[in-house]
């Protein structure tokens, strides 16, 4: 599936795609800071390469893997998205090209990626929108594989996530969607002439129905909520009656002034010694 889908991308429309998403990512990620960032899948995608992090890995499936183990580079690995090699709250960064539609367990895949990225981390997803021409296509397939037609769009994709399917999943998973963007509004055709003469469309759809572009890109940040431990409630002791207060709070007794006038005015005794 992953070699037919790299083989797509070299098509005119897949071009099309491909330069459309790399903007994206490059965009999105040239910001990102930290110490760990991954990729997952479409090697033909560099979504890393705008990003100054200095440990970057480009991580490719089993099946990836055995239809071009000769390509592997020294620093890449090979696993599932299901089993990610890493500990727990430890990339800072997750790129994403598509990589929900090629596994075989998208739910999986995001709640793993949700478990190795650190608080404030980051992942950025692409895939293709179902709600628009390129997903009209992908519907049709099937009538057009009965018939033996060829179809512009390819069949090696899994089922299309929707864009606010995607946001319901992320935020079920603490994530925090900061950015979305939506392009490739030309309709799928393989001719490279008709897509240069349909590149106005392009212009009006980000104007007029952003929504309905092709293809799309979602930049999330995984938010873990802080709390403040609160200790056991002792309770105050009551205070006792006559208890000694302190020598900044006594009052000392003022005798009355008819006591003081008495004793002035008495005479003393001269007679007991």
């Amino acid at each position: 599936m992953a070699q037919a889908w790299g083989q797509w991308l070299a098509t005119p429309l897949g071009c099309y795609l491909h330069d459309w998403e790399q903007t994206q990512l490059d965009t999105a990620v040239v910001d990102v800071f930290g110490y760990h960032a991954v990729q997952l899948d479409t090697p033909e995608l560099n979504g890393l390469q705008a990003n100054r992090m200095p440990h970057r890995w480009y991580l490719r499936s089993w099946a990836e893997q055995d239809a071009a183990a000769s390509t592997l580079s020294p620093c890449d690995l090979v696993a599932e998205g299901v089993a990610l090699p890493f500990e727990a709250n430890s990339l800072d960064l997750v790129v994403m090209p598509h990589t929900l539609e090629l596994c075989a367990d998208p739910h999986a895949t995001l709640r793993e990626v949700e478990r190795v990225l650190m608080p404030e981390g980051q992942v950025v997803i692409t895939g293709l929108n179902p709600v628009s021409l390129w997903g009209w296509h992908q519907r049709r397939q099937a009538l057009y594989r009965r018939l033996g037609w060829r179809d512009s769009v390819p069949t090696v994709l899994g089922n299309l996530i929707a864009y606010w399917r995607l946001r319901d999943w992320l935020r079920l998973l603490g994530f925090e969607v900061q950015v979305s963007r939506f392009g490739c509004w030309r309709p799928a055709v393989q001719n490279s002439g008709w897509l240069a003469r349909m590149a106005w469309l392009d212009r009006w759809g980000a104007r007029w129905w952003p929504i309905l572009g092709g293809a799309y890109m979602v930049l999330a940040v995984k938010r873990v909520p802080g709390g403040r431990m609160l200790g056991r409630a002792w309770k105050k002791s009551p205070v006792r009656v006559g208890a000694a207060l302190p020598a900044a709070q006594r009052h000392h007794a003022v005798q009355p002034p008819t006591e003081i006038t008495a004793q002035a005015t008495r005479k003393p005794s001269f007679g007991s010694r």
